[in-house]
C-alpha cells in the first residue's frame, strides 16, 4: 500500500513515463454527500499494479499530474463517477481517457458490461469478485480485499489493447477515439447548479408556476446545505417533503406543523430557514418562474413515426454490432422526429459526428420519404433500401 507522500510521489513519477494507465477508485457513500475515498489503484500490466492508502494521505494532489496529463492514457471501466471523485480529490481534470465500458460498445459488446464479463469476452480472465460490499476506510485492509483492489486494473490495459483491435478492425476507431474525446470536457466535473435540482423530483407537473418558483428555491437550499454539511440530500430533507411543502407554502412554524411529511426534527432544525426560503420563492416575479415541464405530444402518428425509426435504428445497430443506446434514446430519437432537421439542424446528437454518419443521415433520408426500411431476410432485422 502506498501511504506516505513520499511512495506517492515515487509511483506519480513512474506513472509519468508510462504510455498507459488504468486507474479506479473504492470508496464509501452511504452517509455523507461526498463519496468517501478508501482506496485509489493504479495498473500498468497484469503483474504490475500499486494501491494507494488515500485514506491515509492527506494530500493527492500528486496524482492529478497523471490524471491531468494528455499524453498518458487513463484507463477505466464506466469511467465518469471514478473521475469525478478523482476530480475532488486531486483538483486536477482528467484528460485522454479510454472508458472500456464505453468502448465496448463499438465492438459487438454492451455498453453497460460489467467489468468482470468484459474481461472474460475479451481476455478470457475471470474474476473472483468477494469484496464488492466491504470497508474501505477499514485498516488494516485484509488480503482478500487488497487482492479484489488490484484485479480491478491488472487486467485493464491488456483490455483496452483488445478492444481497440476489434475496433480497428470493424474500422470504428476514429468513432471511438471521438466518443472518448468528450471525457475532457471540464464542465463534466463540475458540481450542478443548485436551482437544477427541483428537476429531479418527480410530481412537479401538477404544481403551478409560484408553487414551482418555490420548490426550486427549496431544493437549491437543501443542495447547498448538504454540501456545506456534507451530508446526504434525504438526511436534510426528504424529497417528498420538498414536494409537500412547494403545495402548501407555509408563512409560519405553526403552517410546518401541518406539512407532516417534513417531520418533526427537520422541521425543528430547519424551520426558520425553510420558511425564509419558501418567502424568498414567492416573492419572485412571475418571470422567474420556471416554466412548466414539458409533456410529450400525444400524437399517435408521431407515436408510429417514432417506433419505425427506433426499428431502424436498432435493426442497423445490432446488424453491425453497436449498441443501441450509444445511438439515441427513445427521448432523442422523439425529438428528432417531431422537430426535424429543420428545427435545429446541427444541435441535435443524431446529426453530429459519427452518430450523424453511421444513423443521423439515415433518418433524414427515412423521414422525408427517400428511403424504405424492409427485414433483411439473411439477419431478419430492419435495414434500409431506397424507394
Amino acid at each position: 500500500m502506498i501511504d506516505t507522500q513520499e511512495a506517492l510521489e515515487r509511483l506519480v513519477e513512474r506513472a509519468l513515463n508510462e504510455e498507459c494507465v488504468a486507474l479506479d477508485t473504492e470508496f464509501v457513500w452511504e452517509r455523507t454527500y461526498y463519496p468517501r475515498l478508501g482506496v485509489v489503484q493504479v495498473g500498468f500490466a497484469e503483474d504490475d499494479s500499486a494501491l494507494i492508502d488515500a485514506a491515509a494521505l492527506p494530500d493527492l494532489t500528486p496524482l492529478g499530474r497523471v490524471l491531468a496529463d494528455p499524453a498518458i492514457v487513463k484507463v477505466l471501466h464506466d469511467a465518469p463517477q471514478d473521475l469525478t471523485i478523482l476530480r475532488r480529490a486531486t483538483g486536477a481534470y482528467p484528460k485522454n481517457i479510454f472508458d472500456t465500458r464505453r468502448a465496448a460498445g463499438f465492438v459487438g459488446l454492451s455498453a453497460t458490461i460489467s467489468l468482470g464479463d468484459l474481461l472474460r469476452e475479451t481476455l478470457g480472465v475471470t474474476l473472483t469478485k468477494t469484496e464488492a460490499r466491504t470497508d474501505w476506510l477499514r485498516r488494516p485492509l485484509s488480503a482478500s480485499q487488497q487482492a479484489y483492489a488490484h484485479d480491478d486494473v491488472r487486467f485493464m490495459p491488456a483490455a483496452r489493447a483488445e478492444l481497440l483491435a476489434r475496433a480497428r478492425q470493424r474500422q470504428r476507431e476514429a468513432w471511438l477515439h471521438e466518443e472518448l474525446a468528450a471525457y475532457d470536457d471540464e464542465a463534466l466535473y463540475e458540481e450542478k447548479d443548485p436551482h437544477l435540482q427541483y428537476l429531479r423530483l418527480g410530481g412537479t407537473g401538477r404544481l403551478s408556476p409560484r408553487q414551482r418558483a418555490v420548490l426550486r428555491e427549496l431544493t437549491a437550499w437543501r443542495e447547498e446545505e448538504a454540501r456545506r454539511r456534507d451530508r446526504p440530500r434525504g438526511h436534510i430533507v426528504a424529497d417528498k417533503a420538498l414536494t409537500a411543502l412547494a403545495r402548501r407554502l407555509p408563512r409560519s412554524k405553526a403552517d410546518l406543523s401541518s406539512v407532516h411529511a417534513l417531520g418533526d426534527r427537520a422541521a425543528q432544525r430547519h424551520g426558520t430557514a425553510i420558511l425564509d426560503v419558501v418567502a424568498r420563492g414567492l416573492a419572485l416575479p412571475p418571470e422567474d418562474h420556471p416554466p412548466r415541464p414539458e409533456r410529450p405530444p400525444d400524437d399517435e402518428t408521431l407515436t408510429a413515426r417514432v417506433h419505425f425509426a427506433l426499428a431502424y435504428l436498432t435493426g442497423k445497430s445490432l446488424a453491425l454490432g453497436i449498441d443501441p443506446s450509444m445511438i439515441a434514446s427513445r427521448a432523442e430519437v422523439t425529438a428528432f422526429v417531431a422537430g426535424g432537421p429543420e428545427a435545429a439542424p446541427d444541435a441535435h446528437p443524431l446529426l453530429r459526428g459519427w452518430r450523424r454518419a453511421f444513423m443521423g443521415d439515415d433518418l433524414l433520408s427515412l423521414m422525408a420519404g427517400q428511403n424504405a426500411v424492409r427485414l433483411d431476410p439473411e439477419t431478419g432485422l430492419p435495414g434500409l433500401v431506397q424507394v
